[in-house]
C-alpha cells in the first residue's frame, strides 16, 4: 500500500466493493421473511386530528400490526423523542415541548408519522395505508420567523423556542458608537434538502428479550442509549449496528421516530421487520440544514481595522426541537463568528422558532458554514462600502502568526494559523492578476463575470476521546475495532493505512472493524471533522501499548534488558542481536508461547484540544444577463489541514463539499406554500448539481501542523462547504453588482437571477 513514505494518496480499498455492487447496507442484509413496515402521515401541516381509524388497516390482506401513539404508550413505551435546549438570555431553558414518536393529539409538519403498518409485503403495508381513516380540524401553517401565528406548543406561546446570546452587548454597543464606519448587510442562508445517496432506513429484530437495531447512521452508541431508555431496558440488552452506509452530512447522526417505532413492531410481533424510506418520504421527514436569517454589522476605525461585530439571527427549527437544532444556530455557529480576524468585541443574539416544517438540524459543517457565510459575505460588503480591495481588508484585519495561541472573543482557542500566507497562495493559484482580462473577454460577449472570495475557519467537534482495539488474529491477520463510522469518507482505508505506517504491518492485512455496538463498547461516531483525528489518536496509544508489551516480551525471550530493544515503526532491533522480528512475528511468537494475553489490546485518548482547518476559497461565475444562468468557471481552494494522512482522501472530501455548497448556492432550495404543504419533494422540483454544473476544482495543501494532536493534522471533512457558500456568493455578487444588483441572496437560479437584473434595472431608470 506504501511505496515512498508515510503521507501517500495510497486508494481507497472499499471501493471494490462498492462499485461492483458487493457493498453490505441495511435494506441488503435484512433477515430472510422480515415483515415490511410502512408509515402512514400527516397529509396537512396543522391540525388537530379528530379521527384516526385503523381498523380497515389491521383487517387488510397481509398485515400483521398498526401501531398508533396509543399503543405505544399502552406498550410502557417512553415515547419523548430526545432533544436539546439552550439557555435564554434571561438564564431560563429553551422551550422543550414534547416530540411523540407517532403523532398525538395533533399534526405539526406533512409526513409527520402517525401510525406504522407491518405487513408481509411492501405492497401490502402501503395497500393497508390506503385504508386509514383520518381526519383533522385544520390550523393555520406558521411558515415565517417572526413572534405570533398559531401556537404549535403551549411551552412557546409566540413560537419563539428561545432567545439566546453570547457575548458582552453593552460593551460592542459602545464600540459601535465611537466607530470611524459601521457596515451592515442582511443575510439570508437558504434551507436544503440533504438528500444523501442512500435513503434512512433500518431493520430490528428480538432474540430471548434481547434487541438489535440496525439502522445506517454515523455511530450507534448514542442510538443505543436512546433505545435503551425508551424501552426500558438495560444496556446489555440492546445491540445497535451500522452496516454501509451511503452518505450522512450530520443528518444520519440523529435519532427518528421511525427506529422505535420498528423495534416496537418487532418486539410486538416476535418477528423481526425492516423499513426502507422512499425518496419522497426522506423529503418530506429528514432533518432539514440551514434556513436562517441573519443581520450582521460591523465596527471600523479610520484604518479599516475591525473594532466590533455583531450578528442577530432568526432560525427555523421545524415544528419540533430536533436533536440538535437549538444549538446549531447558536452555540455552533458562535464557534468560529469572527473566523480569522482579530476582533474581541462581538456580540451573537439569535432567536429560534418553531414553523409547521420538518425539523432543522445538522448539515455538513453544522453552524460553522452558517456563521462564516455571513461573515464573509459582510468582508465583501464592507470592503466595496469603504473603497478597499477585498483581500486587503481581509490581510488588515487578520490574526498574526505572532498572536498564537490565541484565544477568540466566543473562548475558542486557536493553536496555530499563517492566514496571510495561506491567501497569497490562493491569489497565486486562482490567477488573480488574470482576472481583469478575464472579465474584459466576457464583457466584450455580452457576459459578465465575477470573482469571490471566502477565508473561512472551522472548530473540529464531537467528543474529543476515542478508543482503538488491535487485536492479532490466528491466521495471521490484525483487525482495528474503530468507535467512528464510515459514511463513504474513506475510513478502511484511512485507518489501515496509519497502523501500518506506525507498525509496519501490512495494510493488506489489516482488517477494520466499526459500527457495532457489541464489539465496540464506547465510540463517539463520525461528525464534526472529528474521525480520523480523534481515532488516529487513539490508535497511536494502542501502538505505544503493543510496543511496550512486546518489548518486554522480547526482553524476557533474548535476556535483554528491555531498555536495549527498539522499535522503528517496522521491526524491532537490539544492539548486538541480529534478530530483528516485526510485531506480526512478535505476535506469532506470544502465541506460541501461549501468551494470548499480548494479543488483544485497548487504549482510549483524548485529544489536548480542537484543531482549526482553514483556507481560502475563490470562485469565478459567469452569468449570461439574458437568461440568468450562473456557469461556474474556475474554482481554487487553498487549505491548511495541517499535515495530510492520505492526501488524496482530503483532496475527496474537499470535493465533495464544495460540491454541496455550490449546490445550495447556485440551485438548491426547499419551497413550501402557505399551507405547509413541501413544493420540492421530488428531483422534478428540487435540483441537486450534476458534474456538468461544476468546475475542475484546483487543490492545494498548504499546511501549519496543529500543535494540539501528535499527527499535526486537522479535520478536513466539512471544511469544502464552510468555504463555498461565500465563496460563490461573492462572486455572484461581483458580477451583478455593475448592472447595479446590491442584495445577492441564495440560490442563484436562473429565475431568481434574471429577476435580480431586472430589479435592477427598472430601479435605475
Amino acid at each position: 500500500m506504501e511505496k515512498f513514505g508515510k503521507s501517500q494518496p495510497v486508494k481507497r480499498v472499499e471501493d471494490h466493493r462498492f462499485l461492483t455492487g458487493d457493498g453490505r447496507y441495511v435494506d441488503d442484509i435484512a433477515p430472510q421473511g422480515a415483515l415490511h413496515g410502512v408509515f402512514f402521515r400527516a397529509p396537512v401541516a396543522h391540525g388537530v386530528i379528530t379521527e384516526l381509524d385503523v381498523s380497515d388497516a389491521r383487517d387488510a390482506e397481509g398485515v400483521h400490526l398498526v401501531l398508533t401513539c396509543a399503543d405505544l404508550e399502552a406498550a410502557g413505551m417512553n415515547i419523548a423523542l430526545p432533544h436539546t435546549v439552550v439557555d435564554n438570555r434571561d438564564g431560563s431553558k429553551g422551550a422543550a415541548p414534547l416530540r411523540p414518536m407517532l403523532a398525538k393529539d395533533r399534526v405539526r409538519y406533512v409526513g409527520e408519522p402517525v401510525a406504522l403498518i407491518v405487513a408481509d409485503t411492501l405492497q401490502q403495508a402501503r395497500d393497508a395505508a390506503e385504508l386509514i381513516l383520518f381526519d383533522a380540524d385544520d390550523l393555520p401553517a406558521k411558515m415565517d420567523l417572526t413572534p405570533g401565528g398559531e401556537t404549535l406548543h403551549a411551552e412557546a406561546p409566540d413560537n419563539r423556542a428561545f432567545d439566546w446570546g453570547m457575548g458582552d452587548e453593552t460593551k460592542v454597543e459602545a464600540a459601535f458608537a465611537k466607530a470611524a464606519r459601521r457596515v451592515r448587510l442582511e443575510v439570508g442562508d437558504n434551507r436544503i434538502i440533504v438528500n444523501s445517496m442512500e435513503p434512512r432506513g433500518c431493520y430490528a429484530e428480538w432474540a430471548e428479550d434481547r434487541l438489535h437495531v440496525a439502522l445506517n447512521g454515523q455511530g450507534v452508541w448514542a442510538h443505543k442509549g436512546f433505545l435503551t431508555e425508551a424501552f426500558g431496558l438495560s444496556e446489555d440488552a440492546v445491540r445497535v449496528t451500522n452496516p454501509d452506509v451511503g452518505g450522512g452530512f450530520g443528518m444520519k447522526a440523529m435519532t427518528y421516530p421511525e427506529y422505535f417505532c420498528i423495534a416496537q413492531a418487532a418486539r410486538a410481533l416476535g418477528r423481526p421487520v425492516r423499513w426502507m424510506s422512499e425518496r419522497t418520504e426522506a423529503m418530506l421527514t429528514d432533518n432539514g440544514g440551514r434556513d436562517l436569517v441573519s443581520w450582521a454589522e460591523f465596527a471600523f476605525d479610520e484604518n479599516h481595522k475591525i473594532t466590533a461585530y455583531r450578528v442577530d439571527t432568526r432560525c427555523n427549527l421545524g415544528a419540533y426541537n430536533s436533536q440538535f437544532g437549538q444549538p446549531i444556530q447558536s452555540t455552533l455557529f458562535s464557534k468560529v463568528l469572527m473566523g480569522v480576524y482579530d476582533v474581541q468585541d462581538t456580540y451573537l443574539h439569535v432567536e429560534g422558532y418553531y414553523t409547521n416544517t420538518v425539523q432543522v438540524d445538522a448539515y455538513r459543517g453544522a453552524g460553522r458554514p452558517e456563521a462564516i457565510y455571513v461573515l464573509e459575505r459582510l468582508m465583501d460588503r464592507a470592503a466595496r462600502e469603504l473603497g478597499v480591495d477585498p483581500w486587503e481588508l481581509r490581510r488588515i484585519n487578520f490574526i498574526k502568526p505572532d498572536q498564537f495561541p490565541y484565544t477568540t472573543a466566543t473562548g475558542e482557542l486557536y493553536d496555530v494559523g499563517d492566514f496571510a500566507r495561506l491567501l497569497t497562495r490562493a491569489g497565486e493559484e486562482a490567477d488573480r492578476e488574470g482576472f481583469a482580462a478575464r472579465r474584459t473577454a466576457d464583457a466584450n460577449r455580452g457576459l459578465l463575470r465575477g470573482q469571490g472570495l471566502c477565508y473561512y475557519i472551522e472548530s473540529i467537534l464531537g467528543d474529543p476521546s476515542e478508543g482503538a482495539k488491535v487485536v492479532f488474529e490466528e491466521n495471521g491477520s490484525v483487525t482495528i475495532y474503530v468507535g467512528t463510522q464510515s459514511n463513504g469518507q474513506g475510513h478502511e482505508t484511512v485507518y489501515a493505512q496509519f497502523l501500518s505506517d506506525q507498525t509496519g504491518i501490512p495494510a493488506e492485512r489489516i482488517s477494520v472493524v466499526q459500527g457495532d455496538s457489541d464489539l465496540i463498547k464506547k465510540g463517539g461516531g463520525t461528525g464534526g471533522s472529528r474521525s480520523v483525528t480523534t481515532q488516529n489518536t487513539a490508535t497511536l496509544a494502542t501502538v505505544a501499548k503493543i510496543t511496550e508489551v512486546f518489548t518486554a516480551f522480547l526482553a524476557e525471550e533474548l535476556g535483554l534488558d528491555a531498555g536495549d530493544i527498539t522499535f522503528d515503526d517496522e521491526r524491532f532491533r537490539a544492539e548486538g542481536s541480529n534478530v530483528t522480528p516485526t510485531m506480526l512475528e512478535v505476535a506469532e511468537m506470544a502465541r506460541a508461547k501461549g501468551r494470548d494475553d499480548l494479543l488483544s489490546h485497548h487504549e482510549r485518548a483524548s485529544l489536548p484540544g480542537r484543531s482549526y482547518p482553514n483556507g481560502a476559497h475563490v470562485a469565478e461565475v459567469v452569468i449570461d444577463p439574458e437568461t440568468g444562468v450562473v456557469t461556474l468557471d474556475r474554482y481554487t481552494v487553498v487549505d491548511d489541514f495541517g499535515n495530510l494522512i492520505n492526501p488524496m482522501l482530503a483532496e475527496g472530501q474537499v470535493h465533495g463539499g464544495v460540491a454541496q455548497g455550490i449546490g445550495q448556492a447556485v440551485q438548491e432550495r426547499v419551497v413550501y406554500d402557505e399551507d405547509g404543504q413541501l413544493l420540492t419533494a421530488t428531483f422534478m422540483d428540487y435540483a441537486m448539481p450534476r458534474a456538468a454544473d461544476l468546475p475542475m476544482i484546483s487543490f492545494t495543501s498548504e499546511p501549519v501542523p496543529s500543535t494540539a494532536n501528535a499527527m499535526g493534522m486537522k479535520g478536513c471533512g466539512e471544511a469544502g462547504t464552510v468555504g463555498a457558500l461565500a465563496a460563490v456568493s461573492n462572486a455572484v455578487q461581483d458580477a451583478l453588482w455593475e448592472r447595479g444588483v446590491r442584495q445577492a441572496d441564495m440560490p442563484f437560479t436562473p429565475h431568481r437571477v434574471w429577476e435580480m437584473l431586472q430589479g435592477a434595472a427598472i430601479a435605475a431608470e
